[in-house]
């Protein structure tokens, strides 16, 4: 069932850009921009964490089955729907239909978590709140309801960050660790230590501080020593020996981005001069963009039971969403070539997710590989 989610999720990134120029159709997608944020959620979240960490545990206890995951992805899809009919229906209908989907996911996971003592997946719940609650915010704020300016967005980026960093430090060492094994390499990923420990708490709080203090250069140095131990932190896991790999590869790639965000955001707050854009787009069509190709290509096909390993096709799909995170965040610094970097930042993103959807669509949706 992880892989609805994965396809949903291509298609939806794909037509929410082909879409969002549209005169009609496109001032719903102009107006909740946020939709990113459960495209990242949902992806990371259900896929690598449900149905490859929670799910056995669910499956053993008899609860976690086919029909709750569909009901999950069904009140998934309400809320994209309800976003582009926003117009047409009742504010607080649309509000509710958008909400339904972080609300019962929060409920399901935390009672799973708590039923099954599995303490060490609790913290999970955490990001998935402050999403509906950052969601909200957005809504309420988009309403004309009396909210500090712009807080829902800058929360919900925040957490997205905050969720990739943890996760990343789970599956990205060790993903890297295992298969430098497989090819009897005695270098592997360093262990996560105090230096894990440092990154991760510096890049938080100063992620969190840009959330609620945007305008703070204290905020800005700390993100600044955030985005030099997350690169240190980088280094350690080894990804120069994994360039034979493209599916592992990207994985590191997607965390230089974080990294790359991290920076650029600290620098923005101490330096009027450089733009604010370049930074959210290094840590959206950079960070969010890649680990959403990347986790997703993983997952799909790891649970089709084809081999872990990037064909040509997969490759592209990588270069694709590494050349529009290129073109997004160039297109904030030259002026005389914004509207061009735009339009070709898009189009590479589109082929990207469609790419995907071409290749992998008919992989989940067909027999799993008995090889």
């Amino acid at each position: 069932m992880g892989e609805m989610f994965v396809l949903m999720t291509a298609l939806s990134c794909a037509v929410a850009h082909w879409l969002v120029y549209h005169p009609t159709l496109g001032a719903p997608i102009r107006r909740y921009g946020h939709r990113i944020m459960p495209f990242v959620l949902i992806n990371l979240g259900l896929p690598t964490f449900l149905t490859q960490g929670f799910r056995p545990f669910f499956l053993a206890a008899g609860i976690w089955s086919a029909a709750a995951l569909a009901l999950l992805a069904g009140l998934w899809l309400l809320g994209r729907i309800a976003c582009l009919v926003s117009a047409l229906v009742p504010t607080g209908l649309a509000i509710a239909a958008d909400l339904s989907f972080p609300v019962v996911l929060v409920a399901v996971v935390a009672r799973e978590i708590v039923a099954g003592r599995n303490w060490r997946n609790l913290p999970l719940v955490a990001p998935v709140t402050v999403l509906g609650i950052a969601n909200l915010l957005m809504h309420l704020e988009a309403n004309g309801v009396a909210v500090p300016a712009r807080l829902g967005w800058r929360l919900g980026l925040a957490t997205v960050i905050v969720l990739i960093s943890v996760m990343a430090g789970r599956i990205v060492p060790s993903f890297t660790r295992n298969w430098l094994a497989k090819r009897r390499d005695a270098d592997l990923p360093a262990v996560p230590g105090w230096i894990d420990r440092s990154a991760l708490g510096v890049l938080h709080a100063g992620l969190f501080g840009w959330a609620f203090f945007p305008a703070l250069r204290a905020v800005g140095l700390l993100l600044l020593l955030g985005a030099v131990l997350n690169l240190w932190r980088l280094l350690r896991w080894r990804g120069g020996a994994t360039v034979a790999e493209p599916l592992l590869l990207v994985l590191h790639v997607g965390y230089a981005w974080l990294a790359l965000g991290a920076a650029l955001l600290g620098l923005s707050m101490l330096d009027a001069d450089l733009p604010q854009s370049a930074a959210i787009h290094a840590l959206t069509a950079g960070a969010i963009g890649t680990m959403i190709l990347a986790v997703m290509t993983r997952v799909a096909r790891g649970h089709t039971g084809r081999d872990l390993s990037a064909d040509r096709l997969t490759s592209l799909i990588y270069i694709l969403v590494t050349l529009a995170a290129i073109a997004r965040v160039a297109a904030a610094f030259g002026a005389d070539w914004t509207m061009p970097l735009l339009i070709a930042s898009a189009c590479l993103w589109i082929g990207a997710f469609g790419l995907f959807t071409l290749c992998y669509g008919p992989m989940l949706l067909g027999p799993r590989d008995p090889y």
